[in-house]
């Protein structure tokens, strides 16, 4: 299925997967990545909305939400092959299914010799955008994420949308530290919310610390691409960050190759997870 040309809000979650995807080819310059002046209209609405939507309090109450963890109890696998129902299996030839990004971002990890850890990140990474199936809209599932309660970076794409969010108005969240402390550590901020704050609450306990960073702040590119809201962090964040650096290629300039065998690599990656994970965890 391909991403339609529209003015309005994607239909579903597979065009955003399938915009993402033509954006992350095999052969293009890296500089080519994440244009979203070419990207279709339906992504730029995406945007508006999440943008004029996603208010501190809001961020604060779905993490509350969802922190609870009674959604389900459900195996890492398991989530995965949930997740999988997102497809539309009318096109398989064009269409990746979850599983399938999510093997070939871990199998990248895994040729070039990284950590068992971060293998399995690669596997789990996405695993948060069962939200899409809990109900939750686009706009509170994917797209890059950014702190609020404080000032909004001006390298945050679509950023003038953020002129409708109500937090606009309250002058406290507007000034560069907001309502945290300076150098007080990212964990401090209340994240938009979306599928990487969702698992890091779904696997924080399961996972070593530069994992759970990875989970919780992929999709963080004004930090970890643009390096801004460097004034919140603390030491520890900036050590952690590079691992998320290194693991953000991985993630984007996968998409691009060629369909894993789903089938014959799932035993090896359900030894892999059960080194870190029981038979099944709460959702």
């Amino acid at each position: 299925m391909q991403a339609s040309v529209q003015s309005g809000p994607l239909d579903s979650l597979e065009q955003w997967d399938d915009d993402v995807k033509s954006r992350y080819k095999e052969g293009r310059e890296e500089a080519d990545f994440r244009d979203f002046s070419k990207a279709p209209p339906g992504v730029r609405e995406f945007y508006r909305l999440n943008h004029t939507h996603q208010t501190h309090e809001f961020a604060k109450a779905k993490a509350r939400e969802y922190g609870a963890l009674t959604r389900s109890k459900m195996g890492i696998w398991e989530a995965m092959e949930y997740l999988n129902t997102l497809v539309d299996d009318s096109d398989p030839d064009t269409d990746l299914s979850q599983i399938e990004h999510n093997l070939q971002t871990a199998e990248a990890l895994r040729r070039d010799g990284e950590p068992r850890w971060m293998i399995l990140t690669g596997l789990i990474h996405d695993l948060g955008k069962v939200l899409w199936l809990y109900g939750e809209p686009q706009w509170a599932v994917v797209g890059d994420t950014f702190p609020t309660g404080c000032a909004w970076s001006d390298k945050i794409v679509h950023h003038e949308f953020f002129r409708d969010n109500p937090d606009a108005g309250v002058a406290e969240y507007q000034t560069p530290e907001g309502v945290y402390e300076p150098g007080g550590g990212i964990s401090q901020v209340a994240m938009s919310w979306g599928h990487d704050e969702y698992l890091y609450l779904v696997t924080r306990d399961y996972l070593p610390e530069p994992a759970q960073y990875i989970v919780r702040y992929h999709s963080f590119y004004p930090a970890h691409r643009e390096r801004a809201y460097g004034h919140l962090m603390n030491d520890r964040d900036r050590e952690m960050f590079e691992w998320v650096r290194k693991f953000n290629p991985y993630d984007l300039y996968s998409k691009g190759h060629a369909k894993p065998d789903a089938v014959a690599l799932r035993p090896y990656y359900e030894e892999l997870i059960a080194e870190y994970f029981p038979g099944r965890i709460a959702w």
